[in-house]
Protein backbone atom coordinates (compact mmCIF):
# COMPACT_ATOMS: atom_id res chain seq x y z
CA UNK A 1 0.00 0.00 0.00
CA UNK A 2 1.31 3.10 -0.80
CA UNK A 3 0.79 5.88 1.23
CA UNK A 4 1.45 9.78 1.97
CA UNK A 5 2.32 10.78 5.10
CA UNK A 6 1.54 14.57 6.42
CA UNK A 7 3.10 15.76 9.61
CA UNK A 8 4.04 18.91 11.78
CA UNK A 9 7.41 20.02 11.54
CA UNK A 10 7.47 22.29 14.24
CA UNK A 11 5.76 20.59 17.76
CA UNK A 12 6.88 20.44 21.26
CA UNK A 13 6.64 16.83 21.63
CA UNK A 14 9.12 14.78 19.79
CA UNK A 15 8.09 12.06 17.76
CA UNK A 16 10.14 11.11 15.17
CA UNK A 17 10.17 7.50 16.46
CA UNK A 18 6.41 7.11 16.18
CA UNK A 19 6.65 8.46 12.64
CA UNK A 20 9.26 5.88 11.84
CA UNK A 21 7.53 2.76 13.25
CA UNK A 22 4.53 4.08 11.72
CA UNK A 23 6.51 4.17 7.90
CA UNK A 24 8.09 0.55 8.70
CA UNK A 25 5.12 -1.41 8.96
CA UNK A 26 3.11 0.18 6.55
CA UNK A 27 6.11 -0.30 3.67
CA UNK A 28 5.60 2.27 1.21
CA UNK A 29 4.85 5.59 3.27
CA UNK A 30 6.69 8.56 2.14
CA UNK A 31 6.80 11.03 5.05
CA UNK A 32 6.49 14.48 5.03
CA UNK A 33 7.16 17.28 7.49
CA UNK A 34 4.68 20.56 6.91
CA UNK A 35 5.79 24.23 7.85
CA UNK A 36 3.18 26.01 9.45
CA UNK A 37 2.75 27.87 6.53
CA UNK A 38 2.70 25.21 4.58
CA UNK A 39 -0.03 24.27 6.29
CA UNK A 40 -1.87 27.15 5.97
CA UNK A 41 -2.34 26.86 2.49
CA UNK A 42 -2.91 22.74 2.07
CA UNK A 43 -4.88 23.46 -1.58
CA UNK A 44 -1.39 25.09 -2.98
CA UNK A 45 0.56 22.45 -1.25
CA UNK A 46 -0.63 19.98 -2.81
CA UNK A 47 -0.92 21.29 -6.33
CA UNK A 48 2.21 19.23 -7.95
CA UNK A 49 0.97 16.21 -5.87
CA UNK A 50 -1.00 13.23 -7.80
CA UNK A 51 -3.21 12.12 -4.75
CA UNK A 52 -4.62 9.32 -6.85
CA UNK A 53 -0.57 7.63 -6.29
CA UNK A 54 -1.44 6.96 -2.89
CA UNK A 55 -3.34 4.28 -1.27
CA UNK A 56 -3.98 6.10 1.74
CA UNK A 57 -2.60 10.06 3.09
CA UNK A 58 -2.77 10.52 6.20
CA UNK A 59 -3.04 13.79 7.65
CA UNK A 60 -1.23 14.28 11.35
CA UNK A 61 -1.71 18.08 11.73
CA UNK A 62 -2.67 21.30 13.78
CA UNK A 63 -6.88 20.74 13.82
CA UNK A 64 -7.56 24.55 13.95
CA UNK A 65 -5.65 24.66 10.29
CA UNK A 66 -7.44 21.60 9.25
CA UNK A 67 -11.09 23.24 10.66
CA UNK A 68 -10.14 26.22 7.81
CA UNK A 69 -9.21 24.19 5.09
CA UNK A 70 -12.36 21.70 5.32
CA UNK A 71 -13.71 22.52 1.51
CA UNK A 72 -9.86 21.76 -0.01
CA UNK A 73 -9.95 18.86 2.56
CA UNK A 74 -13.20 17.33 1.27
CA UNK A 75 -11.51 17.10 -2.35
CA UNK A 76 -8.70 14.08 -0.91
CA UNK A 77 -9.18 11.02 -1.39
CA UNK A 78 -8.50 8.00 0.85
CA UNK A 79 -8.07 10.41 3.75
CA UNK A 80 -6.93 9.45 7.14
CA UNK A 81 -6.66 11.63 9.96
CA UNK A 82 -4.62 10.62 13.36
CA UNK A 83 -5.65 13.05 15.86
CA UNK A 84 -4.44 12.90 19.86
CA UNK A 85 -6.53 15.93 20.71
CA UNK A 86 -9.54 15.08 20.32
CA UNK A 87 -10.60 14.56 23.77
CA UNK A 88 -11.09 18.37 23.71
CA UNK A 89 -14.33 17.57 21.34
CA UNK A 90 -15.85 16.91 24.89
CA UNK A 91 -14.60 19.13 27.56
CA UNK A 92 -15.17 22.70 27.85
CA UNK A 93 -12.72 24.98 25.71
CA UNK A 94 -12.82 26.82 22.83
CA UNK A 95 -12.70 23.00 20.59
CA UNK A 96 -15.86 21.12 22.50
CA UNK A 97 -17.95 19.91 19.46
CA UNK A 98 -15.60 21.25 16.77
CA UNK A 99 -14.19 17.76 15.79
CA UNK A 100 -17.31 16.43 15.46
CA UNK A 101 -18.32 19.57 13.60
CA UNK A 102 -15.78 19.09 11.13
CA UNK A 103 -16.00 15.32 11.12
CA UNK A 104 -19.64 15.36 9.86
CA UNK A 105 -17.85 17.20 6.93
CA UNK A 106 -15.65 14.08 6.18
CA UNK A 107 -17.79 11.14 6.97
CA UNK A 108 -16.20 8.73 4.58
CA UNK A 109 -12.56 9.95 6.18
CA UNK A 110 -11.32 7.41 9.02
CA UNK A 111 -9.94 9.23 12.17
CA UNK A 112 -7.56 7.58 14.38
CA UNK A 113 -8.12 9.07 18.14
CA UNK A 114 -5.86 8.10 21.53
CA UNK A 115 -8.78 8.25 23.81
CA UNK A 116 -10.59 5.13 24.41
CA UNK A 117 -13.40 6.70 25.85
CA UNK A 118 -13.58 9.35 22.98
CA UNK A 119 -13.08 7.32 19.82
CA UNK A 120 -16.56 5.53 21.28
CA UNK A 121 -18.23 8.72 21.61
CA UNK A 122 -16.87 9.73 18.15
CA UNK A 123 -18.35 6.00 16.64
CA UNK A 124 -21.63 6.22 18.48
CA UNK A 125 -21.70 9.87 16.41
CA UNK A 126 -21.61 7.93 13.22
CA UNK A 127 -17.62 8.48 12.46
CA UNK A 128 -15.30 5.83 11.32
CA UNK A 129 -12.87 5.47 14.35
CA UNK A 130 -9.82 3.34 15.43
CA UNK A 131 -8.18 3.27 18.78
CA UNK A 132 -4.97 3.86 19.33
CA UNK A 133 -3.25 5.25 22.51
CA UNK A 134 -0.94 7.72 23.28
CA UNK A 135 2.84 6.27 23.90
CA UNK A 136 6.37 7.03 24.42
CA UNK A 137 9.76 7.25 22.60
CA UNK A 138 11.20 3.87 23.48
CA UNK A 139 14.61 4.92 22.31
CA UNK A 140 14.96 8.04 24.87
CA UNK A 141 12.81 7.26 27.36
CA UNK A 142 14.33 4.62 30.14
CA UNK A 143 14.85 3.74 33.63
CA UNK A 144 18.38 4.74 34.03
CA UNK A 145 18.68 3.76 38.08
CA UNK A 146 19.66 6.81 39.26
CA UNK A 147 18.77 7.98 42.48
CA UNK A 148 15.81 9.83 42.94
CA UNK A 149 15.95 12.51 44.98
CA UNK A 150 12.45 14.38 44.37
CA UNK A 151 9.49 12.33 45.95
CA UNK A 152 6.77 14.24 44.24
CA UNK A 153 7.10 15.85 41.45
CA UNK A 154 5.26 17.25 37.97
CA UNK A 155 7.20 18.34 34.65
CA UNK A 156 4.99 20.19 31.67
CA UNK A 157 2.94 23.25 31.24
CA UNK A 158 0.74 24.47 33.39
CA UNK A 159 0.47 28.07 31.89
CA UNK A 160 -2.20 27.27 28.87
CA UNK A 161 -6.09 28.05 30.04
CA UNK A 162 -6.95 24.47 28.46
CA UNK A 163 -4.70 23.34 31.70
CA UNK A 164 -6.61 25.56 34.01
CA UNK A 165 -7.92 22.16 36.56
CA UNK A 166 -4.52 21.00 36.35
CA UNK A 167 -2.70 24.27 37.43
CA UNK A 168 -5.44 24.61 40.15
CA UNK A 169 -4.96 20.94 41.61
CA UNK A 170 -1.29 21.21 41.78
CA UNK A 171 -1.31 24.16 43.62
CA UNK A 172 -3.44 22.97 46.10
CA UNK A 173 -1.35 20.04 46.23
CA UNK A 174 1.24 22.06 46.81
CA UNK A 175 -0.01 23.87 49.68
CA UNK A 176 0.07 20.57 51.34
CA UNK A 177 2.69 18.41 50.86
CA UNK A 178 6.44 19.23 49.11
CA UNK A 179 5.68 19.07 45.55
CA UNK A 180 8.17 19.94 42.64
CA UNK A 181 6.46 21.52 39.67
CA UNK A 182 8.59 22.89 36.36
CA UNK A 183 9.60 22.42 33.44
CA UNK A 184 12.64 21.20 31.38
CA UNK A 185 13.79 21.21 27.81
CA UNK A 186 12.68 18.14 25.47
CA UNK A 187 15.46 15.49 25.08
CA UNK A 188 17.62 14.59 27.61
CA UNK A 189 16.87 16.76 30.08
CA UNK A 190 13.65 15.92 30.20
CA UNK A 191 14.48 12.21 30.39
CA UNK A 192 16.94 12.91 33.63
CA UNK A 193 14.62 15.14 35.69
CA UNK A 194 12.07 11.93 35.43
CA UNK A 195 14.54 9.80 36.71
CA UNK A 196 14.77 11.51 39.51
CA UNK A 197 11.11 11.44 40.48
CA UNK A 198 9.80 9.13 42.72
CA UNK A 199 6.04 9.86 42.30
CA UNK A 200 5.06 11.41 39.42
CA UNK A 201 1.77 13.78 39.60
CA UNK A 202 -0.83 13.15 36.68
CA UNK A 203 -2.96 15.89 36.59
CA UNK A 204 -5.07 15.77 33.55
CA UNK A 205 -8.67 16.97 35.64
CA UNK A 206 -11.19 15.94 33.18
CA UNK A 207 -9.54 15.25 30.16
CA UNK A 208 -11.00 11.67 29.84
CA UNK A 209 -7.57 10.77 28.65
CA UNK A 210 -4.40 10.00 30.04
CA UNK A 211 -1.90 12.65 28.20
CA UNK A 212 1.59 11.36 26.55
CA UNK A 213 3.67 12.18 29.75
CA UNK A 214 1.71 9.48 32.00
CA UNK A 215 3.20 6.78 29.84
CA UNK A 216 6.75 8.90 29.51
CA UNK A 217 7.12 8.78 33.56
CA UNK A 218 6.02 4.84 33.90
CA UNK A 219 8.43 4.24 31.14
CA UNK A 220 11.20 6.35 33.58
CA UNK A 221 9.89 4.17 35.90
CA UNK A 222 8.34 6.77 38.29
CA UNK A 223 5.19 5.35 39.98
CA UNK A 224 2.29 7.11 37.95
CA UNK A 225 0.05 8.91 40.84
CA UNK A 226 -2.74 10.10 38.48
CA UNK A 227 -6.26 11.58 38.24
CA UNK A 228 -8.34 9.03 37.41
CA UNK A 229 -10.15 9.39 33.67
CA UNK A 230 -12.36 6.51 34.22
CA UNK A 231 -13.00 2.61 34.32
CA UNK A 232 -13.39 2.29 30.12
CA UNK A 233 -9.59 4.17 29.90
CA UNK A 234 -8.46 2.37 32.60
CA UNK A 235 -9.95 -0.89 31.76
CA UNK A 236 -8.66 -0.37 27.90
CA UNK A 237 -5.10 0.59 28.90
CA UNK A 238 -4.80 -2.08 31.87
CA UNK A 239 -4.19 0.57 34.36
CA UNK A 240 -5.10 -1.04 37.60
CA UNK A 241 -5.38 0.60 40.61
CA UNK A 242 -2.48 0.41 43.35
CA UNK A 243 -1.31 -2.53 40.70
CA UNK A 244 0.13 -0.64 38.15
CA UNK A 245 -0.29 3.24 38.82
CA UNK A 246 -2.43 4.64 41.81
CA UNK A 247 -5.43 6.58 40.41
CA UNK A 248 -7.45 9.48 42.34
CA UNK A 249 -10.59 11.77 42.03
CA UNK A 250 -9.90 13.99 44.80
CA UNK A 251 -6.62 15.80 46.82
CA UNK A 252 -8.27 14.19 50.30
CA UNK A 253 -7.84 10.21 47.75
CA UNK A 254 -4.28 11.44 46.88
CA UNK A 255 -2.49 12.09 50.19
CA UNK A 256 -4.71 9.01 51.80
CA UNK A 257 -2.96 6.68 48.93
CA UNK A 258 -0.12 8.95 49.47
CA UNK A 259 0.15 7.49 53.50
CA UNK A 260 -0.59 4.21 52.28
CA UNK A 261 2.36 4.40 49.71
CA UNK A 262 4.92 5.73 52.41
CA UNK A 263 4.11 3.41 55.25
CA UNK A 264 3.80 0.17 53.10
CA UNK A 265 7.26 -0.98 52.39
CA UNK A 266 8.01 -2.62 49.07
CA UNK A 267 4.25 -0.94 48.23
CA UNK A 268 5.81 2.27 46.18
CA UNK A 269 8.88 0.49 44.20
CA UNK A 270 5.92 -2.48 43.18
CA UNK A 271 3.58 -0.26 41.25
CA UNK A 272 6.46 1.43 39.82
CA UNK A 273 7.88 -1.84 38.59
CA UNK A 274 4.76 -3.30 37.30
CA UNK A 275 3.95 0.05 35.46
CA UNK A 276 7.32 0.08 34.00
CA UNK A 277 6.88 -3.33 32.58
CA UNK A 278 2.79 -2.78 31.19
CA UNK A 279 4.37 0.55 29.08
CA UNK A 280 7.46 -1.04 28.00
CA UNK A 281 5.07 -4.25 26.84
CA UNK A 282 2.38 -2.38 24.99
CA UNK A 283 3.08 1.88 24.92
CA UNK A 284 6.42 2.04 23.05
CA UNK A 285 6.24 4.30 19.68
CA UNK A 286 7.87 0.76 17.77
CA UNK A 287 4.74 -1.33 19.17
CA UNK A 288 2.24 1.41 18.64
CA UNK A 289 3.67 2.77 14.94
CA UNK A 290 2.27 -1.34 14.17
CA UNK A 291 -0.98 -0.43 15.57
CA UNK A 292 -1.79 2.41 13.54
CA UNK A 293 -0.28 1.37 10.58
CA UNK A 294 -3.24 -1.55 10.54
CA UNK A 295 -5.70 0.63 11.35
CA UNK A 296 -4.87 2.68 8.22
CA UNK A 297 -4.71 -0.56 6.10
CA UNK A 298 -8.51 -1.68 6.84
CA UNK A 299 -10.96 -1.20 4.12
CA UNK A 300 -12.40 2.98 4.07
CA UNK A 301 -15.69 3.88 3.56
CA UNK A 302 -16.81 4.68 -0.23
CA UNK A 303 -17.26 8.53 -0.80
CA UNK A 304 -20.54 7.89 -1.76
CA UNK A 305 -23.22 10.49 -0.90
CA UNK A 306 -27.19 9.09 -0.45
CA UNK A 307 -29.76 10.89 1.45
CA UNK A 308 -31.26 9.64 4.25
CA UNK A 309 -34.22 11.34 6.66
CA UNK A 310 -32.71 13.71 5.71
CA UNK A 311 -29.05 13.11 6.39
CA UNK A 312 -26.20 12.60 4.17
CA UNK A 313 -25.38 8.92 4.57
CA UNK A 314 -21.76 7.25 3.58
CA UNK A 315 -21.79 3.59 2.85
CA UNK A 316 -18.92 1.14 3.81
CA UNK A 317 -16.29 0.27 1.55
CA UNK A 318 -15.64 -3.40 0.90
Amino acid sequence: MKVLFLVQKEQRVILDRFYDSICRHLGDCELRSLTSREQDNLKQYFHNIDVDAYERIIFFLRFKKEIRQVRFIQSIPNLVILEHDAFQNYIAGKYRGKFSKHYHKLPWARVICSGYEVTQNLCSEGFDVEFVPKGYDQALLGNRGLERDIELGFLGSIGNQMYGKRRSLLEALAEQENLVVTRTQSGDEYVAMLNRIRIFVGADVGFGEYMIKNFEAMACGCLLLTWNQGEQENRALGFRDMKNVVLYSSIDELREKLVLLRTTPGLAESIASAGQRLVEQHYSWEVLGGKVAKAVQLPLRKKHVKRFMGFKHYSLGT
